[in-house]
């Protein structure tokens, strides 16, 4: 396989600028599972995906710099864009490790979207002794949590713990050390830790750590986005059917999630981004 077999594509992009990179890798057949693990490590971002046809569909995996990933959002919407510029644009239905999903792939060029709809979702609050433990990753103390959403362990393909900010200060602030985050994450079996803000009951602000991929944030992550959305609703939060996540910001690759949120407890969740080609 060659460089010219990975397309690069920045997915929840905010015009020309800002969004997640993702590798995408679209073959006839499926690679061997320690090639795709050494394509992802060359590519370096986050994630790469690879995508192989299967009967009506698509047989999808995701790998990081160092380990399979069950689900990856961003990714996913990436390797929408390239399907809809093989088979052009529509629905496409995907099989990954633990079951199907599909993507939708809207407009070009520009005005290029799409629209992963994820695993389903479920969720329970956080126990205190992991939320302590987090909150000591990140040099906090539980005064820095608003009360108004309690920490949260949210599933939408992947686990998630989510910790809601009192302060946008605080959120920009945010520093860890990222071996010892690959261990509290590889204990407890999260993907990410979603740290967030609430500018109002439908517009977050995040920040998201991977430390066990081996990044210390996402500018754009759609899983963490679907798990949140699941968590709001569960909890009956106030989400009106639809947020806006701004993610990246701080990072400085501001990128722009909205997640469609159906009233069916565990359905899963439309998230939805803009998406740009990377230049090679």
């Amino acid at each position: 396989m060659t460089s010219d077999d990975i397309q690069r594509i920045a997915a929840f992009a905010d015009g020309a600028e800002g969004g997640n990179p993702a590798g995408v890798v679209v073959r006839d057949a499926m690679p061997a599972e320690a090639e795709m693990q050494r394509i992802a490590r060359e590519v370096g971002y986050s994630e790469t995906v690879f995508a192989a046809p299967e009967a009506d569909g698509w047989r999808v995996r995701y790998f990081s710099p160092e380990v399979e990933v069950a689900f990856c959002g961003h990714a996913t919407v990436a390797l929408g864009a390239v399907l809809a510029g093989r088979e052009g644009a529509g629905r496409f239905s995907l099989r990954l490790n633990d079951g199907p999903i599909s993507v939708e792939a809207r407009g070009g060029g520009a005005d290029a979207r799409a629209i992963v709809t994820s695993p389903p979702t479920r969720s329970r609050p956080a126990e205190l002794a992991l939320v302590t433990e987090a909150l000591a990753l990140f040099g906090l103390t539980e005064e820095a949590l608003d009360p108004a959403l309690p920490p949260g362990l949210a599933h939408a393909g992947n686990d998630h713990l989510i910790l809601l900010l009192t302060r946008r200060e605080t959120l920009a602030q945010m520093a860890y050390d990222l071996a010892e985050g690959a261990a509290l994450m590889a204990r407890h079996g999260l993907a990410t830790i979603n740290l967030l803000w609430a500018e109002t009951p439908r517009r977050f602000h995040s920040r998201n750590a991977f430390a066990i991929g081996g990044v210390i944030e996402d500018p754009a992550t759609g899983a963490a986005a679907a798990a949140l959305s699941g968590y709001l609703r569960d909890f009956g939060w106030p989400h009106g059917g639809a947020i806006d996540i701004i993610q990246g910001e701080d990072m400085g690759a501001r990128s722009l999630l909205r997640a469609e949120i159906g009233a069916t407890p565990g359905e899963g969740i439309r998230v939805s981004g803009a998406v740009r080609v990377i230049p090679a």
